[in-house]
Protein backbone atom coordinates (compact mmCIF):
# COMPACT_ATOMS: atom_id res chain seq x y z
CA UNK A 1 0.00 0.00 0.00
CA UNK A 2 1.05 3.24 -0.92
CA UNK A 3 -1.04 5.87 0.46
CA UNK A 4 0.12 8.83 2.30
CA UNK A 5 -1.05 11.81 3.96
CA UNK A 6 1.52 15.34 4.05
CA UNK A 7 1.87 18.07 6.19
CA UNK A 8 4.06 20.67 5.06
CA UNK A 9 6.00 23.44 6.14
CA UNK A 10 4.52 24.07 9.83
CA UNK A 11 6.45 27.12 11.34
CA UNK A 12 6.94 26.24 15.21
CA UNK A 13 8.62 28.54 17.49
CA UNK A 14 11.00 26.49 19.80
CA UNK A 15 14.02 26.18 22.08
CA UNK A 16 16.41 23.69 20.58
CA UNK A 17 20.10 23.78 19.87
CA UNK A 18 22.81 23.01 22.02
CA UNK A 19 23.89 26.58 21.99
CA UNK A 20 22.96 28.62 25.33
CA UNK A 21 21.20 31.52 23.48
CA UNK A 22 19.29 28.97 21.50
CA UNK A 23 17.43 27.56 24.54
CA UNK A 24 17.28 30.88 25.60
CA UNK A 25 15.77 32.89 22.75
CA UNK A 26 14.60 30.05 20.48
CA UNK A 27 14.01 29.94 16.66
CA UNK A 28 11.72 29.14 13.96
CA UNK A 29 11.59 25.65 12.62
CA UNK A 30 9.71 24.33 10.07
CA UNK A 31 8.36 20.54 10.06
CA UNK A 32 7.26 18.42 7.24
CA UNK A 33 5.25 15.47 7.56
CA UNK A 34 4.54 12.27 5.71
CA UNK A 35 1.70 9.78 7.13
CA UNK A 36 2.09 6.61 6.22
CA UNK A 37 -2.06 4.87 6.32
CA UNK A 38 -4.59 3.21 4.64
CA UNK A 39 -7.04 5.45 2.97
CA UNK A 40 -9.09 3.08 1.13
CA UNK A 41 -12.01 3.23 3.61
CA UNK A 42 -12.11 7.26 3.35
CA UNK A 43 -11.33 7.56 -0.41
CA UNK A 44 -15.04 6.02 -0.46
CA UNK A 45 -17.04 6.84 2.83
CA UNK A 46 -15.93 10.60 2.46
CA UNK A 47 -15.87 10.31 6.50
CA UNK A 48 -13.06 11.91 8.65
CA UNK A 49 -14.01 8.84 10.66
CA UNK A 50 -12.13 6.55 8.24
CA UNK A 51 -8.98 8.43 8.34
CA UNK A 52 -6.46 10.58 10.26
CA UNK A 53 -7.41 14.34 11.24
CA UNK A 54 -4.63 16.66 9.55
CA UNK A 55 -5.25 19.05 12.45
CA UNK A 56 -5.35 16.99 15.10
CA UNK A 57 -1.96 15.79 13.57
CA UNK A 58 -0.22 19.27 13.46
CA UNK A 59 -1.46 19.72 17.33
CA UNK A 60 0.22 16.45 18.34
CA UNK A 61 3.67 17.09 16.44
CA UNK A 62 3.51 20.93 17.70
CA UNK A 63 3.61 19.83 21.34
CA UNK A 64 5.92 17.14 21.48
CA UNK A 65 8.15 19.19 19.34
CA UNK A 66 7.47 22.44 21.87
CA UNK A 67 7.09 21.00 25.30
CA UNK A 68 10.47 20.02 25.73
CA UNK A 69 13.68 22.09 24.97
CA UNK A 70 16.04 19.65 23.03
CA UNK A 71 19.52 19.89 22.36
CA UNK A 72 19.38 18.07 19.06
CA UNK A 73 17.27 18.16 15.85
CA UNK A 74 17.58 14.33 15.87
CA UNK A 75 15.76 13.95 19.49
CA UNK A 76 13.40 16.61 18.48
CA UNK A 77 12.19 14.77 15.59
CA UNK A 78 12.42 11.72 16.91
CA UNK A 79 9.72 13.27 20.14
CA UNK A 80 7.20 13.55 16.64
CA UNK A 81 7.44 10.63 15.61
CA UNK A 82 7.21 8.63 18.66
CA UNK A 83 4.00 10.89 19.76
CA UNK A 84 2.22 10.69 15.83
CA UNK A 85 2.54 6.82 16.40
CA UNK A 86 1.27 6.71 19.86
CA UNK A 87 -1.57 8.48 19.42
CA UNK A 88 -2.87 7.67 15.71
CA UNK A 89 -3.40 3.87 15.58
CA UNK A 90 -4.24 4.05 11.94
CA UNK A 91 -0.51 5.76 10.71
CA UNK A 92 1.95 2.98 9.99
CA UNK A 93 4.81 4.85 9.53
CA UNK A 94 5.92 8.49 9.73
CA UNK A 95 8.24 10.21 7.99
CA UNK A 96 9.25 13.72 9.97
CA UNK A 97 11.51 15.97 8.57
CA UNK A 98 12.98 19.31 10.51
CA UNK A 99 14.05 22.53 9.08
CA UNK A 100 16.24 24.69 10.88
CA UNK A 101 16.72 27.65 8.63
CA UNK A 102 18.76 30.23 11.12
CA UNK A 103 20.51 27.36 12.30
CA UNK A 104 24.12 28.64 14.12
CA UNK A 105 26.52 28.41 11.02
CA UNK A 106 29.46 30.61 9.90
CA UNK A 107 27.97 29.95 6.24
CA UNK A 108 25.98 31.01 3.80
CA UNK A 109 23.37 28.02 3.54
CA UNK A 110 19.87 27.16 2.25
CA UNK A 111 18.61 25.00 4.54
CA UNK A 112 20.36 22.11 7.23
CA UNK A 113 17.81 19.86 9.11
CA UNK A 114 17.13 16.01 10.13
CA UNK A 115 14.74 13.41 8.39
CA UNK A 116 14.04 10.25 10.32
CA UNK A 117 11.37 7.35 9.46
CA UNK A 118 9.91 5.98 11.83
CA UNK A 119 7.31 2.42 11.84
CA UNK A 120 5.39 0.25 13.93
CA UNK A 121 7.22 -2.68 12.49
CA UNK A 122 10.78 -2.31 11.08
Amino acid sequence: MTDRIFIKGVLIHARHGVMEHESEVGQRFVIDLELDTDLSASSRSDRLADTVSYSDVVETATAAFKDTNYRLLERAAGAVADAILATFARIRAVKVTVHKPHAPIAAIFEDVGVVLTRSRHP
